[in-house]
């Protein structure tokens, strides 16, 4: 009976192991429409659950900053963001040092790391206008059925967003308006790129099988499906925001929200990836189709077709091509990266002062593109006890990549893992952090300055 007994409780705890590896995943016996009807009518009790929090945690609504947008239009959200606690404020929790909001439990709610819409489940996940435009121009559907995104629109970047080349700065927005995918590439860049560059910009809007979008019964689209492409997440060489867990941590609670970076200015970095520090492009690119659209599993990528990317073929022209995206027009910036006198605010000037000076910025975002090409643990668990949100234990990030703040308007929300909706929202983050005792007009005037960039 004991024989018997342990033999029951290793296969259960198989099947425990499993299900947490692949996020809830179909057993060996569940069919592909038992799974559908499965997640299906679990789906609500998700987004109610991240919807919650989400409310407990921000204020979402729709609040334009007055006269800035990002490079196409767009308003871009102003105020901060994160709910304090009843009685507390922000000049309160600045005062006390970092031993002392943790033992109260003072830090933000809206501070600690940000799940995934279904941190147990994880996977890639699309905001519903790239949804809506990859629908329509190519007739491939990146709809998952068990899961939706949860941000609103207007705490997102532009849709479509502006590309800009190194090579071709006189041509301005390259892509015309347009989301670029694989209908529509040749026609917008046949003029502007060499055979090899826009032979990389073909692959980077070429769908691959992933783990979530494929053609097993192991997925999370309706269809069997041809994948998804790197500008999927990476619209227009930009971000559309499109979410993700990071596919190089385990176990699964630990694993970050990923915030999808904009591919804009990959030409000045030295590091790739925001913890993994790979050193080029080319690496960056390759590991991808390990990383991101498998999550590291290399089983499940030989069983879902897996696209092992060719270094001289495939590798070399997608990391060209990328290499070659630009940073968004600074009209107040000079050469150097700094504000120009007679074009910028006295508000700004005075942001730009404490962006070197008391705000201490600078140590890590150095111009002219406001990066160090280093990583850098902030410690941010000196502030809160661990403790599991939605799936997610709020535990220590460890060391992140510095990301450039050219362009940083253009980007929300902010951290590596979305937990930050504005610039605002940012500069009390780093406050805290940093112990840097920022008054209201000063932080005001650095978010004017970081608008400028």
């Amino acid at each position: 009976m004991k024989s018997l007994s342990s033999s029951h409780s290793a296969q259960a705890l198989l099947l425990v192991i499993t299900l947490t590896a692949t996020g809830g995943a179909a057993s060996a016996q569940e069919s592909f429409d038992t799974l559908v009807k499965r997640l299906t009518q679990e789906k609500p009790k998700f987004a109610e659950r991240q919807t919650k929090l989400l409310e407990e945690r921000y204020d979402l609504a729709d609040k334009p900053a007055e006269g800035v947008t990002m490079t196409k239009g767009k308003a871009v959200q102003s105020g901060v963001r994160v709910k304090l606690a009843k009685g507390s404020t922000w000049e309160k929790l600045a005062a006390l040092p970092p031993a002392e909001i943790k033992e109260q439990n003072l830090w933000p709610e809206g501070f600690y790391p940000l799940p995934h819409p279904h941190h147990e489940a994880g996977g890639m996940l699309f905001p519903q206008p790239q949804i809506d435009e990859v629908k329509k121009q190519t007739g491939r559907d990146i709809t998952r059925f068990d899961l939706d995104y949860d941000l609103p629109q207007h705490l997102l970047p532009e849709f479509p967003a502006p590309m800009f080349l190194t090579t071709r700065p006189d041509l301005g927005d390259v892509s015309k308006g347009q989301l670029v995918t694989l209908t529509n590439y040749h026609e917008l860049f046949k003029d502007a790129l060499n055979p090899k560059q826009l032979e990389g910009l073909r692959l980077l809007v070429t769908p691959f099988p992933q783990q979530q979008f494929n053609s097993t019964d192991d997925r999370r689209s309706l269809q069997a499906h041809a994948g998804v492409t790197c500008f999927d997440c990476h619209a227009n060489g930009h971000t559309n925001g499109a979410t993700h867990t990071v596919g190089d941590i385990r176990p699964n609670e630990h694993r970050h929200r990923l915030d999808t970076p904009t591919l804009r200015g990959v030409n000045v970095q030295r590091l790739f990836g925001s913890q993994r520090a790979l050193k080029t492009v080319e690496d960056f690119t390759e590991f991808e189709q390990r990383a991101a659209y498998f999550d590291g599993d290399i089983a499940l990528a030989a069983k879902k077709g897996i696209n092992p990317l060719e270094r001289g073929s495939q590798v070399h022209p997608m990391a060209e091509f990328q290499e070659l995206l630009d940073f968004p027009p600074a009209p107040k910036l000079t050469v150097f990266g700094r504000l120009d006198p007679a074009k910028a605010s006295k508000a700004e000037l005075r942001g730009e002062q404490i962006f070197h000076g008391k705000g201490q910025c600078a140590t890590c975002h150095t111009p002219p593109y406001y990066t160090d090409n280093l990583m850098h643990n902030l410690q941010v668990e000196r502030f809160f006890k661990e403790k599991m949100i939605n799936g997610r234990l709020a535990s220590a990030d460890g060391p992140i990549k510095t990301f450039p703040l050219r362009g940083i308007k253009d980007s929300p929300p902010y951290l590596h893992d979305d937990r930050l909706m504005t610039l605002e929202d940012t500069v009390e983050f780093f406050n805290l952090v940093l112990g840097t005792q920022l008054v209201a007009d000063e932080k005001a005037d650095l978010v004017a300055f970081l608008r400028t960039l």
